[in-house]
């Protein structure tokens, strides 16, 4: 009698991935025809001024058009975090906990750190200059995100790429971050300079110091 071994298939599910890509461009499909100029504009920010000196009030931070690619730029952040985890061998790429666990990280980090942001700049009388030094950083960080969606989409999908590939993209996505950081600086650099001891604190307290806590507490974790 011969005995069959049966061997357990392991099936990765990526149909929440597919879901959630297809979700991402949708959004920007119908962002772009319900704000036709706007996203045109949007689209040239990478050798034009002309979107963030037509949009630069800060009131535009809480309109739909910057919520809601606002959104697609999280599920982009996230897939990519997710992704460089799993391209170095801390993690699964097709894992969906894990995704909720990031991206529900990334909106309590932002959430929290917008509204302590507010309190702060609210006492040190920058309220202005911090809503629209925001809306700036949102900008830039969305258009990295948006443009990120497909090379999350060929990561994902694709095993052939090499880790030397990913830590260069990785180090492209982190200089262009800190790029447009500057150049937010850049452009408010008057108003800055005027309150300078105050924005000072501002970014110690709330642009170095989370991002340090967070390296730090990263990289013991995985020690």
């Amino acid at each position: 009698m011969i005995d069959n071994l049966l061997h357990l298939r392991i099936i990765e599910n990526k149909d929440w991935a597919t879901i959630l890509f297809v979700f991402s461009f949708a959004t920007i499909a119908i962002t772009k025809s319900a704000f036709e100029n706007r996203f045109a504009d949007f689209v040239k920010l990478i050798y034009s001024d002309k979107y963030t000196n037509v949009y630069k009030d800060g009131s535009h931070l809480n309109s739909s058009f910057t919520v809601a690619l606002f959104l697609v730029q999280l599920i982009s952040f996230a897939f990519f975090i997710q992704i460089s985890l799993s391209y170095f061998g801390y993690a699964s790429k097709t894992d969906w906990i894990l995704f909720i666990q990031i991206i529900t990280f990334l909106i309590y980090f932002v959430l929290s750190k917008f509204l302590i942001e507010k309190i702060i700049a609210n006492a040190f009388d920058i309220e202005e200059v911090v809503e629209q030094f925001n809306l700036q950083k949102v900008v830039f960080r969305t258009y990295i995100g948006i443009f990120l969606l497909p090379f999350n989409i060929i990561l994902f999908y694709n095993e052939a790429v090499s880790r030397n590939f990913m830590a260069i993209l990785i180090c492209i996505v982190l200089l262009s971050c800190v790029l447009t950081y500057l150049v937010s600086i850049k452009n408010y650099q008057n108003v800055i300079f005027s309150k300078l001891f105050y924005f000072i604190l501002y970014l110690c307290a709330l642009e170095i110091g989370p991002y340090y806590f967070m390296y730090y507490w990263f990289t013991k974790g995985i020690a």
